[in-house]
């Protein structure tokens, strides 16, 4: 890929990676305390130095296969230039009702603000409402924004700004805002679907349960953090790039609990042009959440209606995905693994996948499938080379990171990837 600047790109979920963009957690996910745990989205406190440990193990990993660019560099850029200081960071101001603090935070260096915007900044002590005030913080610190997928996706060369569904996210999707638009290194079409309806908290949508199967196919998750309205916003913000003739948006309703439903790719994840990892009880055997078509003709919609089940429905457009089964066939097993992100596998390459190592039963089967099991220490160190291996997964430690509710898929927000040939 040429170093100029770069058109963002995504038809596919499996394409080869050229560009990806990750977030390294920082001291934002120590700064929270017990109390503080169900309003951070998180499931426990997470251990600093683990989590970074294993993330490092990640990042190394895709430096090897893509360019990687980290959201706090990103972000620096951007605040560098004062028109996007002033424009960011009043509009972080005004969205969460801090405008006495704007001075200050525009007084900072890019690099200073930057981890403030993120980390958290701590709310001034200069009065006695102030002093009694029990929030310690004025900015509360973006603990899950090592989680990149969810505040935007790329959808073609849109870069779609998502409706976060809790309002401590809303900052995320701001700064990304603010990235594409702003950035030195790559372009796109920059959809904000805040610009439209920005007071309809109906409207939401976030990107782990947006999945671009091909360049004509979405599959896009109904559940506690994506709403039908919020679909219904996604069409009408792409139609003006949708493919010519016909192209089909599959709706794929989710359970409301419990919480490692949250996100569409929390059940049902890419693999291969031909395999996709699947959580059974949900995509194959539960009748109760249904699967709805969405036909569109250049664009709008043509005709709307329930089908059998989203792989049958996939197949008879020529997308015959075999599943294997997250857990393997233990429902106990299928269960544990799918609450430690058992299904949220992520594409480097037709074929090549990255998860965690925990999770061994669906490990089991997808070696039963042909896939290599090899670390991403052994791909680091060049004890392994991934370009003579055909299928493999490259597996992560993640202990650590996986109780904050998301794994590698979630971790990762691709910009760019290759065509992929569909037979």
């Amino acid at each position: 890929m040429s170093e100029s600047k770069f058109q963002v790109e995504v038809n596919s979920e499996i394409g080869e990676l050229e560009a990806v963009i990750l977030h390294t957690p920082g001291p934002e996910v120590e700064n929270m305390t017990p109390k503080s745990v169900e309003r951070a989205l998180y499931s426990d406190i997470l251990n600093l130095s683990v989590a970074g440990q294993e993330y490092e193990q990640l990042s190394l990993f895709l430096e090897k296969v893509a360019k990687v660019y980290q959201v706090k560099d990103l972000l620096i850029k951007v605040l560098d230039n004062p028109g996007h200081r002033n424009a960011l960071v009043g509009k972080i101001c005004l969205s969460e009702n801090v405008n006495d603090y704007y001075d200050e935070l525009m007084e900072m260096s890019s690099r200073t603000l930057a981890n403030k915007l993120i980390e958290g900044l701590p709310a001034r002590i200069d009065n006695l409402t102030s002093f009694l005030n029990e929030e310690y913080y004025a900015l509360l610190p973006l603990y899950n924004f090592y989680f990149t997928r969810d505040a935007s996706a790329i959808v073609g060369n849109n870069a779609i700004i998502c409706r976060m569904a809790n309002k401590i996210r809303i900052r995320e999707s701001l700064i990304m805002d603010a990235i594409f638009k702003s950035n030195p290194y790559f372009k796109s079409h920059v959809v904000n679907t805040y610009d439209k309806h920005p007071n309809d908290r109906s409207i939401l949508m976030e990107g782990g349960d947006v999945l671009v199967v091909r360049d004509d196919i979405l599959v896009v998750g109904n559940g506690m953090r994506t709403s039908s309205q919020g679909i219904d916003l996604l069409m009408s913000s792409l139609s003006r790039s949708a493919p010519e003739g016909k192209s089909y948006v599959f709706v794929q309703q989710l359970p409301s609990s419990p919480e490692s439903f949250i996100h569409l790719d929390m059940v049902f994840t890419m693999l291969d042009v031909d395999k996709c990892m699947v959580f059974d009880p949900l995509i194959q055997g539960d009748t109760r959440y249904s699967t709805v078509q969405i036909t569109l003709h250049d664009g709008k919609v043509e005709k709307i209606r329930r089908v059998p089940g989203l792989l049958t429905s996939l197949r008879r457009l020529g997308v015959d995905l075999e599943p294997i089964s997250c857990g393997g066939n233990d429902e106990w097993n299928q269960e544990r693994e799918q609450w430690h992100s058992g299904a949220n596998f992520f594409a480097f390459a037709p074929g090549k996948v990255i998860s965690y190592a925990r999770n061994e039963h669906t490990l089991n089967e997808m070696s039963k499938h042909g896939f290599e099991i090899v670390t991403s220490k052994e791909v680091i160190s060049g004890k392994v080379d991934i370009d003579k291996i055909k299928k493999c997964v490259v597996t992560i430690v993640g202990t650590e990171l996986s109780r904050g509710g998301g794994g590698a898929r979630c971790m990762t927000m691709p910009l760019r990837r290759k065509q992929v040939v569909w037979e």
